[in-house]
């Protein structure tokens, strides 16, 4: 039976019928409690911003994520998938169609010196089960909130190490629901880029190759770059990490504190006043408010300093009405 709070009674007959029919379908392919309507995807992104998806679909198995793939190609439905919405704004309108989110595949499994990680387990999870394995090579990431599917997507790094140091291979579906194997070399893993996002892959799984270290001094190192994260960026608020990619020669932070922003405030939305590089949920913010601040502060960075910051962060979905 489905939630009559979960339905926008506004919607008019035919699309009633319609959502109706496509939760069915959703249903049969995965089970009730994995499929939500009319979502409020603030509650599933660490912005805490955005607008209703129509259906929130959460597999828990790699078929069930083909079935779904396929099942939108075939209703000519729009489909969006959601990582742990750790890099990402969702605008005030909401997504439309299907909205997929992979936190129920979460399995971290360690053979001698490789580590397969499925696609919504976190990275900071992974770094850990590297060190109680004494692995090195993950140490950068014990401080990145996203999940093992976002952190190939944008090839993520920190601190002088990122995903393409150590990624072997990967599995993921494709835009028509196929299954395919594919080495970290096919993935043209770049600076906080990779060929996912064009080529519409969903990441399932990832596996590491690491080398033998000594249990201690990997967890020097973590309790390193863990006191710095801590020290330094402010966890204190929702946000979205760093909103800007480094620009060559500059440190994006850097350049917004030395165009005066600290503090600078559009309605809800911050730059940091712990560190520029970040822009801050501190009071109910709008994905609008927060999205007006980023154009504000590429402007004036542009205007002072002739430097253009180019987005880190992803911004997907409708405007509101």
């Amino acid at each position: 039976m489905i939630r009559k709070n979960n339905w926008n009674n506004s919607k008019g007959m035919i699309q009633v019928i319609n959502d109706h029919h496509m939760y069915d379908k959703l249903i049969n392919i995965t089970d009730e409690r994995n499929v939500m309507v009319n979502e409020d995807l603030m509650n599933h992104t660490y912005t805490r911003l955005g607008g209703k998806a129509d259906f929130l679909v959460k597999p828990e198995t790699y078929e069930q994520v083909q079935e779904i793939v396929k099942l939108a190609n075939k209703e000519k439905i729009d489909f969006t998938l959601l990582g742990n919405g750790s890099n990402l704004i969702v605008k005030d309108g909401g997504i439309r169609g299907i909205v997929m989110n992979l936190q129920k595949l979460t399995q971290v499994k360690t053979n001698a010196t490789t580590i397969v990680a499925q696609s919504g387990a976190r990275i900071i999870d992974v770094s850990r089960e590297a060190l109680t394995k004494n692995l090195s090579g993950l140490e950068f990431a014990c401080g990145i909130p996203g999940s093992v599917g976002g952190a190939l997507f944008m090839n993520a790094g920190a601190y002088g190490g990122e995903v393409k140091d150590v990624l072997e291979s990967t599995i993921v579906v494709d835009r028509e629901g196929n299954q395919l194997t594919l080495k970290a070399e096919e993935l043209d893993l770049d600076y906080r880029t990779s060929n996912i996002p064009d080529r519409g892959y969903i990441v399932l799984e990832a596996t590491f190759s690491l080398e033998n270290g000594n249990y201690e001094a990997i967890k020097a190192i973590m309790d390193d770059l863990t006191y710095k994260r801590e020290s330094k960026q402010p966890l204190e608020y929702p946000s979205c990490g760093s909103v800007f990619k480094r620009p060559p020669g500059y440190f994006a932070g850097k350049l917004i504190q030395d165009s005066d922003l600290q503090g600078k405030q559009i309605g809800g939305a911050q730059v940091s006043l712990k560190h520029a590089g970040f822009i801050v949920n501190k009071d109910k913010a709008t994905a609008s408010e927060y999205i007006d601040l980023i154009h504000y502060v590429q402007a004036t960075v542009k205007e002072k300093f002739d430097v253009n910051l180019e987005r880190e962060v992803k911004i997907i979905g409708e405007d509101p009405n």
